[in-house]
């Protein structure tokens, strides 16, 4: 078996080099544990970008697809798909939805979502319409139209011109929402708790009075929850935590438990605007990740593990807390359930690298926010070893 510097080494020549990798070269995952091909285990409070909210390699979903696999991998869209029917039904059943299309990822889900709006304002107002409002600060995905819709400079950079029709507001501000609708707008999205921009928690009321300014304007609401869906902020859906109920829902990560899928959530009339021909993916919804994603949603949502999310997440923000007592640079900690950000006043990168070579995971977003996503399986235990690390890790930093 080849070693980490040995299977590096043949990634930096044929690999692209379109992320900043870390020396670690995975080789297996149970629990909240991810060891390398060195044997080297690590404690992981990044969950695969709050991919693997079971957890690495959880059984049950293990289970669905050894025995998904052995009947039928994948089948075009062209014919129907039984386990894909079950995931629709159960995602209906469990939201405020009537119809799912799915795809592979979160930017695909937003982009179904932006053509949904689109279409679906063409439809009903004619094609001066089409102006799509999001936040400062939101991440949206990495393709072309994600990029446009998406809140932050950085993903632009060497990219433009973006997309027409897009428009950012700061985050938690419903007057300057307010005064950024036009006669163009058709649409606004936000992610009901702001991951990649920094773990912004909604201000109480916001999203409340966001619905609101759409019905007034004849406007959808979409909630993008590719990152805090799937039980992640302690309720199975973050929109439920403030009772608002969008009309476009994106899901993608923890849906299917580690395996690739996205899915946009709607209701029966606006499922309409993307008939037969409108919109399509090869591999959305296959059979293989959609017995994998059953298996994942019905797991998360029994009672004790979102409790355990609700639980374990005040313990690991209360230690935070502890810390942030004990180090001045610490401003401030904040988020829901298990996403939880440390802001700091110093750089947060070099602490990332510095608990990574003590055997605990997590990373830092726009420079100085650490972010904690752990499975929401995660016990004391396992926090505490992880707050221990990080103590030792902010004492060098002091």
């Amino acid at each position: 078996m080849s070693s980490s510097s040995e299977w590096i080494n043949r990634a930096d020549k044929h690999v692209m080099k379109t992320y900043g990798r870390y020396p670690i070269v995975a080789e297996r995952g149970e629990g909240c544990r991810l060891w390398d091909v060195d044997g080297k285990v690590y404690l992981d409070f990044l969950a695969g970008v709050a991919v693997n909210n079971l957890g690495h390699c959880h059984p049950k979903v293990v289970e669905a697809l050894r025995e998904q696999a052995g009947r039928l991998l994948h089948c075009s869209n062209f014919y129907h798909i039984p386990q894909q029917v079950e995931l629709a039904e159960w995602l209906c059943e469990h939201s405020f939805a009537e119809r799912v299309f799915f795809c592979n990822s979160g930017a695909e889900a937003n982009e179904a979502a932006m053509k949904l709006a689109r279409k679906h304002s063409n439809e009903k107002h004619g094609a001066d319409r089409f102006e799509v409002i999001t936040a400062l600060a939101s991440f949206h995905g990495r393709t072309i139209g994600a990029i446009s819709a998406t809140g932050q400079e950085k993903v632009k950079a060497g990219f433009k011109p973006m997309l027409e029709g897009f428009k950012h507001v700061p985050f938690g501000d419903v007057e300057a929402m307010r005064q950024a609708i036009t006669p163009q707008s058709c649409a606004i999205m936000l992610e009901p708790l702001q991951g990649e921009g920094g773990v912004n928690v909604a201000p109480s009321g916001y999203l409340k009075a966001i619905r609101e300014l759409c019905d007034e304007f004849d406007l959808l609401l979409i909630f993008d929850e590719v990152q805090v869906g799937c039980g992640r902020t302690g309720t199975l859906w973050a929109y439920e935590q403030d009772e608002v109920l969008p009309d476009v829902m994106t899901l993608a990560k923890a849906l299917a438990g580690g395996p690739p899928i996205g899915a946009l959530l709607t209701t029966e009339g606006l499922s309409a605007s993307l008939g037969p021909g409108t919109h399509g993916s090869t591999f959305g919804g296959n059979p293989l990740v959609c017995a994998a994603a059953l298996a994942a949603m019905q797991t998360i949502n029994e009672k004790t593990l979102l409790d355990n999310c609700r639980a374990m997440g005040a313990y690991l923000a209360e230690k935070l807390e502890q810390l942030k007592g004990k180090y001045s640079f610490i401003k401030e900690i904040r988020g829901l359930g298990l996403i939880i950000g440390v802001e700091l006043a110093i750089e947060g990168g070099p602490l990332v690298i510095k608990a990574m070579e003590r055997g605990l995971l997590m990373n830092c977003t726009v420079g100085n926010v650490l972010r904690f996503v752990p499975p929401l399986i995660v016990n004391q235990a396992e926090i505490d070893e992880a707050m221990t690390i990080l103590d030792e890790v902010l004492a060098t930093a002091g």
